[in-house]
Protein backbone atom coordinates (compact mmCIF):
# COMPACT_ATOMS: atom_id res chain seq x y z
CA UNK A 1 0.00 0.00 0.00
CA UNK A 2 1.57 3.20 -0.99
CA UNK A 3 2.34 5.89 1.37
CA UNK A 4 -0.63 8.10 0.13
CA UNK A 5 -3.31 5.06 0.22
CA UNK A 6 -2.44 4.69 3.85
CA UNK A 7 -2.93 8.28 4.98
CA UNK A 8 -6.21 8.39 3.05
CA UNK A 9 -7.36 5.09 4.99
CA UNK A 10 -6.47 7.03 8.33
CA UNK A 11 -8.45 9.86 7.45
CA UNK A 12 -11.42 7.88 6.41
CA UNK A 13 -11.26 5.55 9.58
CA UNK A 14 -10.99 8.68 11.76
CA UNK A 15 -14.32 10.00 9.69
CA UNK A 16 -16.24 6.54 10.08
CA UNK A 17 -15.50 6.41 13.85
CA UNK A 18 -17.37 9.67 14.43
CA UNK A 19 -20.22 8.54 12.24
CA UNK A 20 -20.68 5.15 14.22
CA UNK A 21 -20.34 7.09 17.17
CA UNK A 22 -23.37 9.41 15.95
CA UNK A 23 -25.29 6.75 14.99
CA UNK A 24 -24.88 4.84 18.14
CA UNK A 25 -26.03 7.88 20.19
CA UNK A 26 -29.05 8.49 17.92
CA UNK A 27 -31.32 6.18 19.02
CA UNK A 28 -34.55 8.12 19.85
CA UNK A 29 -37.81 7.16 17.62
CA UNK A 30 -40.17 10.01 16.97
CA UNK A 31 -41.41 11.82 14.08
CA UNK A 32 -39.13 15.10 12.80
CA UNK A 33 -40.08 18.81 12.62
CA UNK A 34 -38.63 20.22 10.24
CA UNK A 35 -38.60 23.89 8.96
CA UNK A 36 -37.14 24.74 5.25
CA UNK A 37 -36.88 28.88 5.50
CA UNK A 38 -34.71 31.46 3.67
CA UNK A 39 -35.21 33.18 0.53
CA UNK A 40 -33.72 31.31 -1.72
CA UNK A 41 -35.92 28.59 -4.30
CA UNK A 42 -36.35 25.53 -3.36
CA UNK A 43 -38.17 25.18 0.00
CA UNK A 44 -41.46 23.62 -1.72
CA UNK A 45 -39.34 21.39 -4.00
CA UNK A 46 -37.05 20.27 -1.28
CA UNK A 47 -40.28 19.31 1.23
CA UNK A 48 -41.67 17.21 -1.80
CA UNK A 49 -39.27 15.63 -2.36
CA UNK A 50 -39.28 14.07 1.01
CA UNK A 51 -43.09 13.39 0.75
CA UNK A 52 -41.89 11.43 -2.99
CA UNK A 53 -39.48 9.45 -0.56
CA UNK A 54 -42.16 8.73 2.63
CA UNK A 55 -44.64 7.46 -0.77
CA UNK A 56 -41.89 5.25 -1.70
CA UNK A 57 -41.19 3.15 1.31
CA UNK A 58 -45.09 2.79 1.28
CA UNK A 59 -45.66 5.15 4.25
CA UNK A 60 -48.56 7.71 4.42
CA UNK A 61 -47.95 11.49 3.42
CA UNK A 62 -50.32 14.60 2.91
CA UNK A 63 -49.73 17.90 1.93
CA UNK A 64 -51.22 20.98 2.76
CA UNK A 65 -50.79 24.19 0.08
CA UNK A 66 -51.73 27.14 1.78
CA UNK A 67 -50.46 29.74 -1.50
CA UNK A 68 -50.12 27.86 -4.54
CA UNK A 69 -53.94 28.66 -6.42
CA UNK A 70 -55.58 26.36 -8.53
CA UNK A 71 -53.08 26.11 -11.74
CA UNK A 72 -51.01 23.21 -12.68
CA UNK A 73 -49.03 21.91 -10.22
CA UNK A 74 -46.52 19.08 -11.38
CA UNK A 75 -45.83 17.85 -8.27
CA UNK A 76 -49.63 17.60 -6.80
CA UNK A 77 -50.40 16.01 -10.65
CA UNK A 78 -47.95 13.12 -9.91
CA UNK A 79 -48.24 12.91 -6.03
CA UNK A 80 -52.11 12.54 -6.00
CA UNK A 81 -51.67 9.31 -7.99
CA UNK A 82 -50.45 7.48 -5.93
CA UNK A 83 -53.05 8.22 -3.26
CA UNK A 84 -51.68 11.38 -1.54
CA UNK A 85 -53.90 14.00 -0.33
CA UNK A 86 -53.99 17.79 -0.39
CA UNK A 87 -55.49 20.18 0.51
CA UNK A 88 -55.21 23.60 -1.06
CA UNK A 89 -56.13 27.23 -0.29
CA UNK A 90 -56.74 27.69 -4.02
CA UNK A 91 -56.78 31.68 -3.69
CA UNK A 92 -53.11 31.89 -4.95
CA UNK A 93 -50.86 34.69 -4.08
CA UNK A 94 -52.18 37.06 -1.75
CA UNK A 95 -50.71 40.20 -3.55
CA UNK A 96 -52.81 39.24 -6.27
CA UNK A 97 -56.23 38.58 -4.05
CA UNK A 98 -55.34 41.84 -1.93
CA UNK A 99 -58.80 40.79 0.10
CA UNK A 100 -57.41 40.19 3.84
CA UNK A 101 -60.81 38.59 4.75
CA UNK A 102 -60.93 36.34 1.63
CA UNK A 103 -57.35 35.35 2.38
CA UNK A 104 -57.80 34.77 6.03
CA UNK A 105 -61.32 32.78 5.69
CA UNK A 106 -58.76 30.53 2.99
CA UNK A 107 -56.01 29.83 5.19
CA UNK A 108 -58.56 28.93 8.27
CA UNK A 109 -60.58 26.60 5.96
CA UNK A 110 -57.41 24.79 4.57
CA UNK A 111 -55.91 25.20 8.26
CA UNK A 112 -58.94 23.00 9.18
CA UNK A 113 -57.95 20.35 6.94
CA UNK A 114 -54.42 20.23 8.23
CA UNK A 115 -55.32 20.23 11.81
CA UNK A 116 -57.36 16.90 11.09
CA UNK A 117 -54.19 15.50 9.62
CA UNK A 118 -51.86 16.33 12.30
CA UNK A 119 -54.02 14.13 14.61
CA UNK A 120 -54.47 11.27 12.66
CA UNK A 121 -51.28 8.32 13.46
CA UNK A 122 -52.25 6.91 10.05
CA UNK A 123 -50.31 9.54 8.20
CA UNK A 124 -46.48 9.73 8.53
CA UNK A 125 -45.90 13.05 7.21
CA UNK A 126 -47.78 16.16 6.66
CA UNK A 127 -46.08 18.74 4.35
CA UNK A 128 -47.77 22.29 5.31
CA UNK A 129 -45.99 24.04 2.29
CA UNK A 130 -45.94 27.94 2.61
CA UNK A 131 -47.46 27.84 5.79
CA UNK A 132 -44.93 30.62 7.47
CA UNK A 133 -47.12 33.68 5.43
CA UNK A 134 -50.05 32.41 6.84
CA UNK A 135 -48.60 33.11 10.00
CA UNK A 136 -46.53 36.39 9.28
CA UNK A 137 -50.08 37.85 7.95
CA UNK A 138 -52.04 36.76 10.71
CA UNK A 139 -54.27 34.36 8.84
CA UNK A 140 -53.38 31.68 11.30
CA UNK A 141 -52.75 32.12 14.75
CA UNK A 142 -49.39 31.43 15.82
CA UNK A 143 -49.91 29.47 19.57
CA UNK A 144 -52.85 27.72 17.34
CA UNK A 145 -50.35 26.24 15.05
CA UNK A 146 -47.39 26.02 17.89
CA UNK A 147 -50.04 23.50 19.63
CA UNK A 148 -51.40 21.35 16.95
CA UNK A 149 -47.62 20.52 16.17
CA UNK A 150 -46.85 19.69 19.50
CA UNK A 151 -49.70 17.39 19.82
CA UNK A 152 -49.38 15.64 16.50
CA UNK A 153 -48.80 11.53 16.76
CA UNK A 154 -45.04 11.14 18.50
CA UNK A 155 -44.03 9.25 15.17
CA UNK A 156 -45.94 11.40 12.49
CA UNK A 157 -42.70 14.04 10.73
CA UNK A 158 -44.11 17.48 9.46
CA UNK A 159 -42.22 19.62 6.76
CA UNK A 160 -42.51 23.37 6.97
CA UNK A 161 -42.04 26.08 4.37
CA UNK A 162 -41.53 29.18 3.20
CA UNK A 163 -39.88 32.69 3.80
CA UNK A 164 -39.17 34.40 7.38
CA UNK A 165 -40.13 31.08 9.18
CA UNK A 166 -40.94 32.60 13.11
CA UNK A 167 -38.38 32.33 15.74
CA UNK A 168 -40.91 29.96 17.29
CA UNK A 169 -41.43 27.46 14.74
CA UNK A 170 -37.52 27.22 14.40
CA UNK A 171 -37.19 27.11 17.73
CA UNK A 172 -39.39 23.98 18.05
CA UNK A 173 -38.08 22.89 15.48
CA UNK A 174 -35.81 18.77 14.96
CA UNK A 175 -34.42 20.28 11.51
CA UNK A 176 -33.59 23.78 9.90
CA UNK A 177 -32.98 24.25 6.60
CA UNK A 178 -32.21 27.88 5.64
CA UNK A 179 -32.01 28.38 1.58
CA UNK A 180 -29.61 31.02 0.63
CA UNK A 181 -30.65 32.52 -2.84
CA UNK A 182 -27.55 33.60 -4.48
CA UNK A 183 -28.92 33.61 -8.46
CA UNK A 184 -32.32 33.47 -9.86
CA UNK A 185 -33.28 32.81 -13.47
CA UNK A 186 -36.21 35.17 -12.55
CA UNK A 187 -34.83 38.19 -11.45
CA UNK A 188 -32.62 37.87 -14.68
CA UNK A 189 -35.58 38.39 -16.75
CA UNK A 190 -36.76 34.18 -17.94
CA UNK A 191 -39.86 32.72 -17.21
CA UNK A 192 -40.98 29.97 -15.09
CA UNK A 193 -40.77 27.25 -16.46
CA UNK A 194 -43.06 24.18 -16.57
CA UNK A 195 -41.27 21.40 -15.05
CA UNK A 196 -38.81 22.96 -13.57
CA UNK A 197 -40.66 26.69 -11.64
CA UNK A 198 -43.77 24.18 -11.31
Amino acid sequence: MSEQQDKHQQRQQKVKQKVDEKIAAAQQEQGILQVITGNGKGKSTSGFGTVARCVGHGMNAAVVQFIKGTWDCGERNLLEKVGVPFAVMKTGFTWETQNRETDTAAAQATWQQAKQWLQDESIDLVLLDEITYMLSYDYLDLEEVITALQQRPKMQSVIVTGRGAHRRLTELADTVSEVRNVKHAFEAGIKAQKGFDY
